[in-house]
């Protein structure tokens, strides 16, 4: 799915900056996410990657700059953290049953927690046996699944995947791609991080290249190769170097 460059902003950031005492781990960074898209953060290590993801999601607080959703300036409050079935889909958005017991004794509505679940995972074709099952007997793979959908069932604006496919097999990994494609395809994009090149190639439809703190590139996997993309990223190349069509 390829991602017009007229397609409205759903996250922007303009000049972001965060400090460590001495050390500076955004340094002006910008960052723009479209509706309608897969987005991938690659940047090496110090990069700001990570920094810039903690801003975005609110759990960090910039020194400096802005950040819009929607085009409206925000400040984002901390995330829930996520964590997963049934129950943890809901963490800290319990459905209280009705009526007295819920209002009044604030009793949780188990059984639509349970219903609404098995509907969300049917609804992103998840496969799991049973949403009562314990979570420790779920593969990386499903737990990957069971994260992605619980993301995917409350956000109202875009999903934050971080490194979701990491110490998964082939078919695992895969799955949880496919499932990241369907939360794209049903109107939610995604911002996804990840080192690992070949699934980035395979998903994203645009990346963007942290380096050093600030946003070094913005380039389009279909237009460039992977060797380039690696080199831009660790400073090898330099943007100004890819053709223009390799630029999202």
């Amino acid at each position: 799915m390829s991602t017009s460059s007229n397609a409205p902003l759903v996250i922007q950031a303009k000049g972001l900056v965060k400090r460590y005492g001495q050390v500076t781990a955004l340094d002006g960074a910008d960052f723009e996410l479209r509706a309608g898209e897969i987005l991938a953060v690659i940047g090496d290590n110090g990069a700001g990657k990570s920094s810039l993801i903690k801003c975005l999601a609110g759990a960090t607080i910039p020194d400096e700059g802005e950040l819009y959703l929607d085009g409206q300036r925000i400040h984002f409050k901390s995330p829930i953290d996520a964590m997963t079935i049934a129950e943890n889909l809901f963490l800290g958005r319990e459905i209280r049953r009705p009526g007295f017991l819920g209002s009044v004794l604030q009793m949780i509505d188990k059984k639509k927690m349970l219903e609404e679940s098995i509907a969300r995972m049917n609804d992103l074709k998840v496969g799991i046996r049973s949403m009562t099952q314990a979570v420790e007997t779920l593969s990386g793979g499903q737990r990957q699944c069971v994260a992605v959908a619980r993301a995917a069932a409350f956000a109202q604006h875009v999903v934050i995947m971080d490194e979701p496919t990491a110490a998964l097999g082939v078919k695992e990994g895969n799955m949880v791609l496919e499932l990241i494609r369907r939360v794209r395809d049903k109107g939610l994009p995604v911002i996804l991080i990840s080192h690992n090149m070949p699934h980035v190639f395979e998903i994203a439809d645009r990346i963007h290249i942290a380096r050093l703190g600030k946003r070094a590139a913005v380039v389009n996997p279909k237009k460039i190769s992977m060797s380039d993309t690696v080199a831009v990223m660790t400073g090898a190349k330099a943007v100004h170097e890819l053709p223009a069509e390799a630029l999202a």
